[in-house]
């Protein structure tokens, strides 16, 4: 009874959740299961890899794209922070600007085909996954990025394809190419 009166949107809202739920629970047993030490990264990279499908900007390509972009321009902050920048508030402060702008830069440079949200929300999820960890040891930045890298990139696939699963069809469909702010000036006249 209760399933019949929902909406269909809702029931799609409910299945998509219900998918997610098990995608972030296996994602931390099998992780414990075969020692990948996934727990802290589980529910971020699950989030953010559900985030990025279901946000309909673009194509799919196009969102991931933006997120590894952001992730990856995170990760040179890093080695900034590590080879040039003093462990101050000031650093981390030009360390958070610097990240920020190139963020700026690579949504500027694609022309709008990398959404600045999805740079982002690369940099930051990547930030909160590695920041603890970079605070240990800021000298084995190399090793460490790489370990925190490869267990954040299996919990947003898992995310990621989770919820591209369960997307309604027509969500997906409603999907717009990226448009360049010239291309709405014109069709706004």
């Amino acid at each position: 009874m209760f399933w019949e009166g929902l909406t269909g949107r809702m029931r799609r809202t409910l299945l998509s959740g219900l998918l997610l739920v098990a995608a972030a629970f296996f994602t931390v047993v099998l992780g414990s299961l075969l020692d990948l030490d996934l727990d802290s990264t589980a529910l971020l990279g699950v989030g953010a890899g559900a985030a990025v499908a279901l946000v309909p900007h673009a194509s799919p390509g196009h969102r991931l794209t933006g997120f590894a972009t952001g992730v990856i321009l995170a990760l040179v902050g890093y080695f900034v922070r590590a080879a040039l920048l003093p462990d101050t508030a000031g650093g981390r402060a030009v360390f958070a600007a610097l990240v920020v702008a190139l963020c700026v830069v690579a949504t500027a440079v694609s022309l709008n085909r990398l959404a600045l949200w999805a740079t982002l929300l690369g940099a930051a999820v990547f930030a909160g996954a590695f920041d603890a960890t970079y605070n240990l040891a800021p000298p084995r930045v190399l090793e460490n990025s790489l370990d925190t890298l490869t267990a954040l990139a299996l919990c947003v696939a898992v995310g990621f394809c989770a919820s591209v699963l369960a997307a309604p069809q027509r969500d997906r469909d409603r999907a717009q190419p990226v448009s360049t702010n010239d291309e709405v000036l014109e069709g706004s006249k």
